[in-house]
């Protein structure tokens, strides 16, 4: 049984859900504490309770203190079992951190799996689904473990009731490490806007502030087309493909703010990753690390990542992994290029 201390760090649901995560793939039971003790709100909320259930049901886990608001879990995993799942947050929170908690057991399964999920897909403090298609899943494939993914309908707060598919295969074996130190040329830029329900001049001023900033061209078929039941809600995102590597940057539009202060922060979120070489942005360097260090785990062999920066939720997603799995993540810093992290076996 690992001890895991959830006010360390942070103190937010990432140490959950790492553990919940790493406790599949290695077998591994662990007992929590002070669960999300970070947070205004501390305990388990609707969307984190949804992730111990995912996790207990492909898991076929005995779990203790599943409960709202609950500040204690332990949780005991049997196999990983692949298969047809849907997960339902019964709120507007976020679907996707569901999805990010048992992708890793389920890319380590014996077969293919499916899941049906539904809630927030597009949440301030969280990965929005796009992050997820175009960033998150393209690195995951190169380690070996394909997948796809399909938005049926947007859920913003706080409404919720967003629906996504996704179909993920097994990595066929043990997953392949590898280094990423470079973004590679950039193959282009696109912005886009969701905005749902929303007057739809909200969108046009926050794609024309956008692309007056960053030198873009701006077209208005860059609103992506979406119900208008599927609001209020909006989402300005950008997303910068290079060779190496694909980042999508994302403002989540909130009332009493303004069209233009969202495109603002875009732009400072874009010109922050600009201005260093590192490959990875500050969001992706947090949650490429798990899926790195299963495959350096299951290998035997070192990888490493660059990226432009490393929040206090990465570094304690570092310290969480390094508590179940038998590696060390190291991390060195330079002024003109970022950070450098490496895994070792």
């Amino acid at each position: 049984m690992i001890d895991i201390d959830g006010a360390a760090g942070e103190g937010g649901g990432q140490i959950l859900r790492t553990s919940l995560a790493l406790a599949m793939c290695t077998g591994q039971a662990f007992e929590l504490q002070r669960i999300r003790a970070g947070r205004a709100k501390p305990g388990l909320m609707r969307q984190h309770l949804t992730c111990v259930k995912a996790a207990a049901a492909i898991s076929g886990a005995e779990v203790t203190g599943a409960e709202l608001h609950s500040q204690t879990l332990r949780f005991t995993p049997g196999p990983v079992r692949a298969g047809r799942y849907r997960f339902q947050v019964g709120s507007a929170g976020s679907c996707m951190l569901v999805l990010q908690t048992v992708w890793p057991a389920l890319m380590l399964a014996d077969g293919p799996s499916s899941l049906s999920l539904s809630g927030g897909t597009h949440n301030p403090m969280a990965p929005p689904f796009h992050f997820l298609e175009r960033s998150y899943a393209p690195l995951l494939r190169r380690l070996g473990a394909a997948s796809s993914m399909t938005l049926r309908r947007a859920g913003f707060y706080p409404a919720g009731g967003g629906e996504v598919d996704v179909s993920l295969e097994p990595a066929g074996g043990q997953l392949q490490p590898f280094d990423l130190l470079a973004r590679g040329e950039r193959l282009s830029s696109q912005a886009e806007c969701l905005a749902p329900g929303l007057p739809r001049n909200v969108a046009h001023r926050e794609l024309e502030v956008l692309a007056q900033a960053m030198g873009w061209i701006y077209d208005p078929r860059q609103v992506v087309p979406l119900r208008q039941n599927e609001g209020p809600g909006n989402a300005l995102m950008a997303t910068l493909t290079h060779e190496g590597v694909t980042e999508v940057f994302t403002q989540i539009g909130e009332k009493g703010v303004s069209a233009e202060t969202v495109a603002t922060r875009l732009v400072q979120e874009l010109r922050d990753y600009l201005r260093l070489p590192g490959a990875l942005g500050p969001h992706l360097a947090d949650q490429w690390v798990l899926p790195l260090a299963l495959a350096v785990w299951q290998r035997g062999l070192a990888a490493s990542y660059t990226a432009t920066a490393l929040t206090p939720h990465a570094t304690t997603n570092f310290d969480t992994i390094q508590r179940f799995l038998p590696v060390r993540i190291t991390t060195t810093a330079s002024t003109d290029a970022g950070w450098q992290v490496t895994v070792h076996p």
